[in-house]
């Protein structure tokens, strides 16, 4: 070997060590939710490996040939925010999904059922008088502007969820009267708040005032912390309850079906998934 080549040599290695391993790799998904309801997408990673970051476990490994890195959020909004930044922060996703379960808004939607967030809302945002809440959207910390209320999916995420929900096969669930049914997969409004909802009178205002889907705890959230951090984010829900004087039994009840159902379209969206998706 010469000189020239033993120093080209040389220089190669040390670019390699110095380069971080991730900057040859695909690029990262992250994939967010409460703890029991991110179970299905956990299993099905290959290659896992725990990671803690501030005491918060997240779970790394591939899904479909693609670097997936699952947070586990507790209850809520602030929880959701938090996992949200330490994923963003520490992994640097190119996109996140928020995958678990809600209560329906729509009266024609039943449990095992998906809905494809299209839009956000935080519905306990706003002025609240005598006269009820004036909602509004959240103000960018850093820029000052308003987030529309009503806070749209990016496009490209849509799109890809709306195209991998063509022909995915979903077992049937138990319908009310004791039959069996094959679970819908819609886009609609998911509305989130701090409350678990179980109150007919409140989910029929959300229906009227917002156009709501379903309810949860967390999406919104996620949804506002990626926007701050221009990261695209979807958040895809499985019903589980109506959100009415039933709805913790029922959770309960439909809590793992729902929790599969929605992993499943988390799953097979990942599987379709440019590299770098904004």
């Amino acid at each position: 070997m010469n000189v020239y080549s033993h120093v080209r040599c040389v220089t190669v290695v040390l670019v390699t060590l110095l380069v971080p391993t991730n900057a040859f790799s695909q690029s990262v998904v992250g994939v967010l939710g409460i703890a029991d309801e991110v179970a299905p997408i956990e299993k099905r990673l290959q290659e896992s490996r725990e990671v803690t970051v501030q005491g918060y476990v997240f779970r790394e490994g591939t899904l479909n040939g693609r670097r997936v890195v699952v947070g586990r959020s507790g209850a809520g909004k602030v929880n959701a925010a938090i996992i949200a930044t330490l994923l963003i922060a520490q992994f640097k996703p190119s996109a996140i999904l928020f995958s678990g379960t809600a209560g329906a808004v729509d009266p024609s939607l039943f449990p095992g059922d998906i809905v494809i967030g299209k839009t956000v809302a935080q519905h306990d945002v706003g002025l609240q008088s005598a006269d009820g809440i004036r909602r509004r959207g959240m103000r960018n910390a850093v820029t000052g502007s308003l987030d529309p209320l009503l806070v749209p999916a990016p496009e490209t995420l849509l799109s890809v969820a709306r195209s991998s929900s063509q022909g995915l096969k979903l077992p049937d669930v138990a319908a009310p009267n004791g039959s069996k049914r094959t679970p819908q997969i819609v886009e609609g409004v998911i509305v989130t708040g701090d409350v678990f909802m179980a109150d007919v009178t409140r989910r029929a205002e959300l229906r009227s005032s917002l156009g709501a889907t379903a309810i949860e705890m967390e999406g919104a959230a996620v949804i506002q912390t990626c926007r701050q951090f221009e990261v695209s984010c979807l958040v895809i829900r499985s019903i589980t309850d109506r959100a009415d004087g039933q709805a913790g039994a029922s959770y309960e009840q439909f809590l793992a079906t729902a929790s599969e159902n929605a992993a499943a379209l988390v799953t097979a969206t990942i599987a379709r998934l440019g590299d770098g998706v904004r």
